[in-house]
């Protein structure tokens, strides 16, 4: 309780939940908070490992780090009292060069969900539509319902392997007159990747396409980020979380198209990158073959876990090109089966949600010796 005087009247306030949700937007109220993954230091307390001896496998983070250019940048990082660049101008020149797309089109965020919550607050007025094709990554609906958005959701084609439904999202564009469109190649949680010719067909409809390629780098097909130059309504979003291993740096970068970017810079915080993110972005980038060693060993490492895996008698591994590979439990809870992982020190992803995937674990993809670990619970289980 505190007190205060207001013209000589003595005030009491008491902070209540109660008393200040009134404050509170109506949306958010009803508002379910997004579940991230725990932390190293959580989950040693929780299960009683060391955080070293943990076989993290629940959140897609690169096991190998990220190139030593990185520890070398940070440790010399000029001017830590200063403000950063508020335009990231050093890394969207790097990235002009390495992607190709021009510089103006280019905007750093921390991490690519920032992008997507900031895309959100520019174009979604209360109960405007947005089109969702789950499963997939939850960021999307759960940003529409704190901008006051409307989701949309229209179902990926399970007996597809988790391929999109053309043909019903083009029915719900015309129906539902949405403002955006998110797709995810490859998608999360399954890892499954969009065609060239489905995405023409998107680009076709009345409806901004946000393209998110956080798990392109591990990919067999090429990404499109380029293409934003050539289509007014194409976003395409990445991130150096997964193959540069910065996802404890939070960053990341849209391709925007220039009648639309114009406007996210206004909406955008002026200082929302680290002058360490940047340095640490830029660092990573000036070694290519570093990257390319990771990738390769990662989708190496990925061909063997699903093999293995497939030979577990109570899962079903679908087929990813991404960093992780779903598995669908047959015959025993996967809720249980993710909970007696964790006790043998090994984190992995259960999904409840939505039905499709109902009863699957997802596994990143790690070091052989944590693909070795995994395998050897699951087989003695």
């Amino acid at each position: 309780m505190t007190t205060g005087t207001l013209r000589g009247q003595k005030i009491c306030r008491t902070a209540t939940a109660s008393s200040n949700s009134r404050y509170v937007r109506k949306h958010i109220l009803e508002l379910a908070p997004y579940t991230p993954i725990l932390p190293f230091e959580v989950l040693s307390e929780k299960f009683g490992f060391l955080p070293e001896d943990i076989v993290k496998l629940d959140a897609n983070e690169n096991p190998y780090g990220p190139p030593p250019e990185v520890a070398e940048a940070l440790s010399s990082l000029k001017f830590p009292h200063v403000y950063p660049d508020p335009e990231s101008r050093q890394l969207r020149q790097t990235l002009a060069k390495e992607t190709g797309v021009p510089f103006e089109n280019l905007i750093i965020g921390c991490g690519a969900d920032e992008l997507i919550d900031l895309l959100m607050r520019v174009v979604i007025d209360p109960n405007d539509v947005v089109i969702n094709t789950p499963p997939t990554f939850g960021m999307y609906a759960f940003d529409c319902a704190v901008n006051g958005g409307t989701v949309v959701d229209v179902p990926r084609c399970n007996a597809d392997g988790f391929k999109i439904d053309v043909e019903a999202i083009q029915r719900a564009v015309y129906k539902h007159k949405p403002k955006l469109l998110f797709l995810t190649s490859p998608n999360n949680p399954d890892g499954c990747v969009l065609s060239d010719r489905e995405l023409l067909l998107m680009l076709e409809l009345p409806v901004l396409v946000v393209l998110d390629e956080a798990y392109i780098e591990f990919a067999s097909c090429k990404s499109h980020i380029a293409d934003v130059v050539k289509y007014d309504n194409l976003i395409v979003l990445r991130t150096f979380s997964k193959c540069a291993a910065l996802a404890g740096m939070r960053v990341g970068y849209g391709a925007f198209p220039k009648g639309l970017i114009d406007y996210i810079w206004r909406a955008k915080q002026p200082y929302n990158v680290s002058a360490a993110a940047e340095v640490a972005a830029c660092a990573a980038l000036s070694n290519p073959e570093y990257l390319q060693e990771v990738k390769g060993k990662l989708v190496q490492e990925r061909t063997r876990l699903h093999s293995l895996l497939s030979r577990i008698s109570y899962l079903k591994p679908y087929p990813s090109e991404a960093n992780f590979v779903l598995c669908r439990v047959i015959g025993r809870d996967a809720l249980q089966l993710k909970e007696k992982l964790a006790k043998n020190g090994i984190m992995v992803r259960h999904y409840s949600s939505p039905e499709s995937i109902s009863g699957c674990i997802r596994i990143s993809v790690g070091r052989p010796e944590q693909t070795d670990a995994i395998v050897a619970v699951l087989s003695a289980i």
